[in-house]
């Protein structure tokens, strides 16, 4: 990832992969992702800051037995996330999943009706104003549900007109 990028995209917590290899979205979701970002020309390892992604998850730590983060878990780990917000300055954040909706949002609103629209975050101590989110389902989940495939296609898009990519 990069310090500086236009995109940010915040996943929910390591699972045993990512854990092994200490970087988020590898595996499966990983190549999945990977492939996503291709498509609208993103990359995660981009020599420029223009057309890099810097990825990381709402919980650092893996929790044990891979079951979801807990609402603590998640609350101990946001000052962590909002410091990697703080030096990455995105223009756009991209929530993956539930837990980095409920990070980013502080909502329990379901996915599909908060993805397809571009929310506003509140301001946070070093922003003039709040990073723009859109929110879409994590690529394990994807992996799973194939009929959601498209609508993850278009909150990419969406995303991509944010950032006015080409």
């Amino acid at each position: 990832g990069h310090e500086r990028a236009r995109l940010m995209i915040i996943g929910e917590a390591p699972g045993e992969n990512e854990d092994l290899q200490g970087e988020p979205f590898v595996g499966p979701s990983g190549k999945l992702l990977d492939n996503m970002l291709r498509a609208i020309g993103l990359t995660r390892d981009a020599a420029t800051a223009e057309r890099g992604v810097f990825i990381c998850n709402t919980v650092k730590c893996r929790p044990p037995r891979n079951r979801n983060p807990d609402a603590a878990e998640i609350a101990r780990c946001a000052p962590y996330l909002e410091r990697q917000i703080e030096l990455v300055q995105p223009k756009l954040l991209l929530a993956m999943g539930r837990f980095a909706v409920q990070a980013l949002l502080g909502t329990d609103e379901a996915i599909g009706k908060l993805r397809g629209r571009v929310h506003q975050r509140p301001s946070r101590g070093h922003e003039r104003r709040g990073v723009p989110v859109i929110v879409t389902y994590h690529p394990a989940y994807l992996l799973r549900t194939l009929a959601d495939k498209a609508r993850a296609w278009d909150d990419l898009c969406l995303a991509a007109s944010v950032l006015e990519l080409p």
